[in-house]
């Protein structure tokens, strides 16, 4: 598994640059972090059953006769029982190598090396809208929540706003924040990349959301973690 591990004083410097970018605004960032977004179990099997029929494919392409002349010359297996024997052995190959790559998938590091980035940023945007919708979803009276997601070990993050920002704010104006985000994670500075990021959603909230006469704090200032 990939373990994350956050220092009280890096959850300070989160916490400062919430409750920074919160005010002057109505409103409210929810700043979520993960280890991983999924565990891809299905990644590593649809793996074995495509590194199987390769196999399979391979031994279709060697043509039955090359096929029974290879048995016949290496174990001398001919006629109806060599035909048996050589069904057999196939079975017993394909089965091997369908466990050999189903079992060397159960390793989460290469599990997650091998899945397609496309793959996993489809799973990091479905954990995010469904951490939204349980954890920020009605739980702003104005519906001005926003949550920064961000899944550590695909090495990715997701915004998901709330209706009334949705509607006020052009979704290109939180390419800068993410851009932000993205860059420092891939140096390795995980917590900069939060703060700078947290800081710009913070300059987009003051600009299109002003506070609103009697708001309060309705969403926590610290980052949670799953």
């Amino acid at each position: 598994m990939v373990k994350q591990y956050w220092e009280d004083t890096s959850r300070a410097q989160l916490a400062e640059a919430i409750a920074r970018a919160e005010s002057g605004t109505s409103g409210e960032v929810l700043v979520v972090s993960s280890e991983l977004s999924d565990s891809y179990h299905d990644v590593g099997l649809h793996y074995a059953i495509g590194v199987m029929f390769l196999k399979l494919g391979a031994i279709w392409a060697m043509g039955p006769d090359r096929l029974h002349a290879l048995m016949v010359r290496f174990w001398g297996w001919d006629g109806p029982s060599g035909h048996t024997q050589v069904l057999g052995l196939l079975f017993v190959w394909l089965a091997a190598v369908f466990l050999v790559v189903r079992y060397a998938m159960a390793w989460m590091p290469v599990r997650l090396r091998l899945t397609p980035r496309a793959t996993k940023q489809r799973r990091v945007r479905r954990r995010a809208v469904l951490l939204f919708n349980a954890m920020a979803r009605g739980k702003t009276s104005g519906k001005t929540a926003v949550l920064l997601y961000i899944s550590q070990g695909e090495h990715m993050a997701e915004l998901v706003v709330d209706e009334a920002i949705h509607a006020s704010v052009p979704p290109e104006m939180w390419g800068e924040a993410m851009v932000a985000l993205i860059d420092e994670l891939r140096a390795g500075r995980m917590v900069d990349g939060l703060v700078a990021a947290i800081d710009r959603i913070g300059v987009v909230l003051h600009r299109q959301l002003p506070v609103a006469p009697g708001d309060i704090n309705e969403l926590p200032d610290r980052i949670i973690e799953l």
